[in-house]
C-alpha cells in the first residue's frame, strides 16, 4: 500500500498504552492491523463485554480484543486498568480524540489508564501526508496532565489524518 513504518517498539515492554493520532476515518483500525502483523507485536483494543459473544467474539479476541466489564459500577479508566492487571502482556492501542469527528480536547482516558496502571504511553502517528506510521519513545506519566501532554503532542507535529480537518489541532 505504500505505507512504511518509521521508530519501533522496545520488545522488553509488554504493558502501554498506545496511543495513535489523528483518528479521522474508519481505515485507521485496518492500518493498526497491517502495523500489527508487520511488527509481529501484541497488540490490543477493548470493547464491551457484549462484543465478544458469538458470532463474532472468538475473531475480536483472535485480533488482539479484550471485553471489558464494568459492572459493580466500575469507570472506564478501573475497568480498563483491571485488565491490565489480569495479563502478563497487554498492549493497549487507544485513539485519545475519541471519534473520527472533529475535536476541540482529547479524552484524557488514555493518560489516566497509563498512569495508574503504571505503563507508559507509546505515541504513534498515522501520518497519510507521507504515509508513515510513526512509532515514537515510551513516555512515562508523571501524574502532571497538561505537562505530560504538552510533551506527547509535541512528538505529532506536522502529522497529517486522512482528513486533516478533522484531526485534533492543539491550542496555541
Amino acid at each position: 500500500m505504500g505505507w512504511r513504518i518509521t521508530g519501533s517498539f522496545d520488545e522488553q515492554i509488554k504493558k502501554c498504552v498506545i496511543a495513535v493520532l489523528p483518528h479521522t476515518c474508519n481505515f485507521d483500525f485496518f492500518i493498526g492491523l497491517f502495523v500489527r502483523g508487520i511488527v509481529h507485536q501484541e497488540m490490543n483494543f477493548v470493547g464491551k463485554k457484549e462484543l465478544f459473544v458469538f458470532p463474532f467474539g472468538h475473531y475480536f479476541r483472535a485480533i488482539g480484543g479484550a471485553p471489558l466489564d464494568r459492572s459493580g459500577g466500575k469507570n472506564l479508566v478501573d475497568a480498563i486498568v483491571d485488565v491490565f492487571g489480569s495479563r502478563t502482556t497487554f498492549r493497549l492501542a487507544i485513539a485519545p480524540e475519541g471519534t473520527r469527528k472533529k475535536v476541540t480536547e482529547l479524552k484524557s482516558g488514555f493518560y489516566y489508564i497509563a498512569l495508574k496502571a503504571k505503563v507508559p504511553i507509546i505515541p504513534v502517528a498515522f501520518d497519510y501526508g507521507k504515509k508513515e506510521v510513526n512509532i515514537g519513545e515510551p513516555l512515562y506519566p508523571t501524574g502532571n496532565y497538561e505537562s505530560d501532554l504538552e510533551r506527547y503532542l509535541h512528538f505529532f507535529d506536522g502529522v497529517l489524518g486522512k482528513f486533516p480537518e478533522r484531526q485534533f489541532q492543539p491550542k496555541a
